[in-house]
């Protein structure tokens, strides 16, 4: 887990793990909850938006896929969000017997945000990391779009439209330029005396002794 405060508001920003998503997934109580924490932390919904799609967006998006309005009313634009394997038919037999343009989790978002904030409880009793306090189902998006990028190594542009942003800008000051913990710890592996083993040549620094020039010399 990665924390970093906000700029002029109370909480902090939180990146989960790979694992640690996992793990609050498996808090899940009952399958509507699973459903929630999955679309947020494995698809990359908003909140808004987990508690929008319905099944027919899983059944008539591509295999992998589920469709994601910019407008649930209109219905007049989509993206398609990708979702793990054998996520889709989960949904759709849980939602079996269930009106198919009604959406899949029926409760508001405020409820949702409830959900995980009582699963973080859990996980923080659980691990003693009192970082889950400000666990967020927002940073359950973060989280995601981080892995994408950071450890899997997804096209930035290809993150944006998965992830539905359509503001360059914005995508890139908030994913770009955030790491993740699992990137961290990666990172600092290649540091020698951090414990680390760099891979392949290094670069040696030596200050000339006006201090007006600087030398580099390769590190064999």
């Amino acid at each position: 887990m990665r924390l970093d405060d906000y700029d002029g508001q109370e909480g902090k920003r939180v990146w989960l793990t790979s694992e640690e998503i996992g793990d609050l997934i498996d808090e899940a109580e009952d399958a509507q909850q699973r459903i929630a924490f999955t679309l947020a932390g494995r698809a990359g919904l908003r909140r808004a938006e987990v508690c929008s799609v319905t099944p027919n967006d899983f059944r008539f998006g591509p295999d992998g896929f589920v469709r994601v309005w910019g407008d649930y009313a209109k219905r007049d634009r989509y993206r398609e969000a990708p979702i793990p394997s054998d996520f889709g038919a989960f949904v759709l037999g849980v939602s079996e017997g269930q009106p198919d343009d009604e959406p899949v989790v029926s409760v508001s978002g405020r409820t949702v945000l409830r959900w995980v904030r009582r699963a973080a409880e859990r996980r923080q009793a659980e691990t003693g990391d009192p970082g889950w306090q400000y666990l967020g189902v927002h940073d359950l998006r973060r989280s995601w779009g981080g892995h994408l990028l950071w450890n899997c190594g997804v096209l930035p542009a290809v993150v944006q439209e998965f992830g539905g942003w359509e503001d360059w800008q914005t995508f890139q000051e908030h994913y770009l330029g955030e790491i993740t913990p699992e990137a961290q710890q990666r990172e600092r592996s290649k540091v020698d005396y951090l414990g680390g083993e760099p891979d392949g040549d290094g670069i040696a620094f030596s200050p000339r002794t006006s201090g007006a020039a600087k030398a580099y010399t390769s590190n064999r």
